[in-house]
């Protein structure tokens, strides 16, 4: 596969703050990366830095290269933002003009002839579900139909590197499903155009686990990348789920166990991290001490870990 992406020790600081240090990673055509973690982590700046929007903090110690589709964007910047197409957190399109006008506005913008961008705008809306709307003004569109046009706005000029920066914050869960159904048949299907990977950045672990590869970020550093199962395995049969009640009480007793690193609460259950993977131990012990504290113990097993499993325990690892 095409290496499209090329990230190496991108470095951004503001003032005395280093909102991104020493962060590289790789992104292959038909991949789907995800930047995950924290507001406040780097996400946007890193995105930011991979368009050219901001420049990299001169540094001897990350020295920074970004190469996009083979073009340098520090030298190459126009060759390289050709090949991008970047949707940002908040809507940035016209509310005043229609669907339409504002495909063709982008379009026209990065200079496509209207030979070129009148059947590419109809194809675009029709595979964002938008063609039946391309009469509407943006200002009257839902929030998920707002996000659906600035993908289509910037899939418009066939970019081969797609950057987006937390698309589905603040829409409803069917929207965010249809979203990603998107994002998932645009890498997949070349009949959209030639193939192209993918680069967003999320808050949410159940969107993290749609990508290929994560790269989990705090405090302006990548911490740890991989393919979600990867990841997982690093905490494979060291996670126990305990319920029962009342739940403060459970966290309580399952905090001061040796054997238990961390609790968390889900719900209505919490989720034990064991400090080696000696289940059988720790589920005797606390199928004694619960009862006798006067708690109730409803099923205390082990589970695969989740996401949210792993980035806690690398950030509290980190800390």
């Amino acid at each position: 596969m095409e290496c499209l992406v090329e990230a190496a020790h991108l470095y951004r600081r503001f003032g005395e703050k280093e909102a991104v240090r020493d962060v590289s990673f790789e992104l292959a055509s038909g991949e789907i990366f995800g930047l995950v973690g924290p507001d406040g982590a780097g996400k946007t700046t890193t995105l930011r830095l991979l368009c050219g929007a901001y420049h990299p903090t001169p540094s001897e110690e990350y020295p920074t290269s970004i190469r996009i589709g083979g073009y340098d964007i520090l030298k190459e910047t126009e060759e390289a933002r050709a090949q991008i197409g970047y949707l940002s957190q908040r809507f940035s399109l016209y509310e005043d003009l229609t669907v339409l006008e504002n495909i063709r506005f982008f379009a026209e913008l990065r200079g496509l002839s209207p030979q070129q961008w009148q059947p590419r705008c109809i194809e675009i809306l029709d595979f964002v579900g938008l063609v039946e709307f391309k009469d509407r003004r943006a200002g009257q569109l839902s929030g998920g139909m707002k996000q659906k046009l600035g993908l289509a706005s910037a899939l418009v000029t066939r970019p081969r590197v797609l950057l987006l920066d937390e698309p589905t914050t603040g829409v409803d869960p069917v929207t965010r499903q249809d979203f990603w159904q998107l994002i998932i048949r645009l890498v997949a299907d070349a009949a959209t155009g030639q193939s192209v990977c993918v680069l967003i950045s999320t808050p949410y672990m159940d969107e993290a686990a749609r990508c290929h590869r994560i790269g989990f970020m705090r405090q302006g550093k990548i911490i740890t990348q991989g393919s979600p199962s990867q990841l997982r395995l690093s905490l494979q049969e060291c996670i126990l789920e305990l319920r029962g009640a009342p739940l403060p009480l459970l966290r309580s007793i399952a905090a001061q166990d040796p054997g238990v690193d961390d609790v968390q609460t889900f719900g209505d259950r919490l989720h034990l991290r064991l400090k080696d993977a000696q289940s059988k131990s720790v589920i005797d012990r606390l199928s004694i001490s619960i009862p006798q504290a006067g708690g109730q113990l409803v099923e205390v097993r082990p589970i695969p870990p989740t996401l949210e499993d792993v980035f806690i325990a690398l950030t509290s690892r980190e800390g």
